[in-house]
């Protein structure tokens, strides 16, 4: 036995160990119910990357209407409005460094009237959430930590409290890329109920999921507020998931976070870069352990198709997407759309769209790397009840190569059949390897049965 082949037996058992620890901890799931949340990795559109903080309730609409016409049939079920709905002169990808949100009487964001017609009159996203509903999706919203800023300045009520937003406000916990809101202090009283108030609001509109934006990063000095959302969300009796942003959260928290969360955030935003692609193979390894039922590290939305505000489409070449999907999948990631629907294209539904790629995101297990070898990087996962095995390839080089992994060290053996998933196809029976000659930046999808 070689010095390599013995690193190499060294870590695949290290991944094997750590793919059935996760699978104990998503069994030992910390909160009753949390599975029936997302047994699965959320499905969906967000109108971030497509729309910035400006989309419109006539655009969120006619976008719904597409997802789920062209969407839902696979799966893709949770349509999210993302952030500053509440902002009346909401522009690009920019804050407004004074803003002036739209709140009610108790200091709670509601949606921008003139941006929202359907929520004038304290009606809030109730009516675009019965209509997202009736198409047979899922109604999303994005907030921020924290209670805002106005609310406080004007030092308005908590509902159902004799406290008011300085009581429970800690102005020193300030996000440092939005100006909106300040932290809350989770030891004053008042500061609970400020969470309930406002999950209260969100539950009575009917909202299904809720992204929860700078709550991961500091991890340690929101967790207080993380603690708060989750059982603001309890004491609703709604079921609404929880997705955690931004990223990087600490793979050393991962106990906390998937007791609090269905979702959390790997990464900073992911867009459509090759250096941010090549770096989430990496963070994906690292949270093997946490991965299971209703509990989803999430590498972020798919920045594909039309993107920014229409100015531009995806800059990942036709090989990177695949990769991109391909590493989501197998590391079953939350799908989440990025780009605009109103300007989908035949390959980017494609891509979305394929069936037995969406089954090894949504039905699989013991999904884990294999080896890292420079330019390298290999997966694999037990498909749903455990007939065959999902193998994933990938070129990070800059140069075509080939790719591939023995069928000992996935614990087969031979021979076995072997299915190109992209292409759909049946390839020649394999005894002793499944290898791919690969693009730059490529990669491969195969189940062996």
């Amino acid at each position: 036995m070689t010095v390599e082949t013995s690193r190499r037996d060294l870590f695949a058992a290290g991944m094997a160990g750590m793919a059935a620890v996760s699978v104990a901890r998503a069994a030992d799931a910390a909160e009753p119910g949390k599975a029936v949340l997302a047994p699965r990795p959320p499905m969906g559109w967000n109108s971030w990357n497509s729309f910035a903080t400006t989309i419109t309730e006539r655009q969120a609409r006619e976008t719904a209407a597409i997802m789920a016409e062209k969407l839902l049939p696979f799966g893709y079920d949770i349509f999210t409005v993302d952030i500053q709905w509440y902002e009346p002169e909401a522009s690009s990808y920019t804050y407004n460094a004074t803003p002036k949100p739209a709140m009610d009487a108790y200091g709670r964001m509601i949606p921008a009237p003139n941006r929202f017609p359907s929520s004038a009159g304290g009606k809030g996203f109730a009516p675009l959430a019965k209509a997202v509903h009736a198409l047979g999706l899922k109604f999303g919203i994005h907030v921020m930590r924290g209670i805002p800023r106005a609310a406080v300045d004007a030092n308005l009520p908590i509902l159902g409290t004799r406290y008011r937003a300085r009581d429970v406000a800690d102005i020193a916990s300030i996000c440092s890329w939005n100006p909106d809101m300040y932290g809350v202090d989770m030891t004053r009283p008042g500061a609970q109920a400020y969470y309930d108030s406002i999950f209260r609001l969100y539950a009575d509109w009917g909202v299904d999921f809720v992204k929860m934006d700078d709550m991961s990063r500091p991890y340690d000095a929101h967790a207080p507020e993380i603690e708060a959302a989750h059982k603001a969300i309890m004491a609703t009796g709604w079921p609404i998931m929880l997705s955690l942003s931004p990223g990087e959260t600490p793979v050393i928290r991962g106990d906390h976070v998937r007791k609090y969360a269905q979702m959390w955030r790997i990464s900073d935003d992911f867009w459509d870069d090759w250096a941010m692609l090549e770096a989430q193979f990496t963070r994906l390894e690292n949270w093997t352990p946490w991965r299971g039922p209703g509990s989803w590290p999430d590498a972020d939305m798919l920045p594909l198709g039309r993107l920014a505000l229409g100015e531009r489409d995806a800059r990942f070449t036709p090989d990177e997407q695949q990769t991109l999907m391909t590493l989501w999948a197998i590391a079953r990631s939350p799908l989440i759309m990025g780009g605009d629907l109103r300007h989908l294209d035949a390959p980017t539904l494609a891509l979305l769209t394929n069936e037995e790629v969406l089954a090894v995101n949504q039905a699989s297990e013991g999904n884990c790397p294999h080896f890292v070898a420079d330019g390298v990087r290999v997966w694999s996962a037990i498909a749903q009840g455990g007939k065959g095995r999902y193998v994933a390839l990938f070129n990070t080089g800059d140069k075509a190569r080939e790719v591939g992994i023995g069928l000992r060290d996935l614990g087969i053996s031979g021979p076995v059949a072997v299915r190109d998933l992209w292409a759909g196809k049946a390839l020649a029976q394999q005894r002793e390897r499944v290898s791919a000659m690969l693009p730059p930046h490529g990669a491969g999808l195969y189940r062996l049965s």
